[in-house]
């Protein structure tokens, strides 16, 4: 089975020049662990994770900091750079091997230089329950 059967396309993103806060709400609505980041020019460049939202938060040292920490930070400054991709075409089961190498949850997928899906750990757990895999 290739990752294009099983990756999600309809994608939350957000900017690099996205404030923090902003982010979270993002996040929250779309009922997601983490959402891809774009630049300007709509180039994936990164991913914003609630790791990294709460790595962010835990060295605040106070409600005041932490308020400035969503206000004023942007997501470029907390965001996972330069991550790890895949592409439609790849098997599904090298795809899950390696998350489980990086010890992530899910993997974007990028084409020809662009994003175009997403395909997580319950994607792959779904199609083995629902023998698909």
């Amino acid at each position: 089975m290739k990752v294009a059967e099983l990756m999600e396309t309809k994608l939350k993103t957000v900017t690099a020049d996205t404030t923090v806060g902003e982010a979270i709400v993002t996040v929250a609505d779309a009922h997601v662990s983490a959402v891809p980041v774009l630049d300007r020019s709509q180039q994936f460049v990164g991913v914003l994770s609630t790791t990294d939202i709460l790595e962010a938060e835990a060295e605040c040292r106070d409600a005041d900091e932490r308020e400035r920490l969503f206000r004023e930070t942007l997501v470029r400054d907390i965001m996972t750079v330069n991550p790890q991709t895949v592409e439609p075409d790849d098997d599904v089961k090298d795809v899950a091997q390696r998350m489980l190498y990086l010890e992530v949850h899910r993997l974007f997928v990028v084409y020809d230089g662009q994003l175009v899906g997403v395909v997580s750990q319950s994607d792959i757990v779904r199609a083995v329950a629902t023998a698909k895999i």
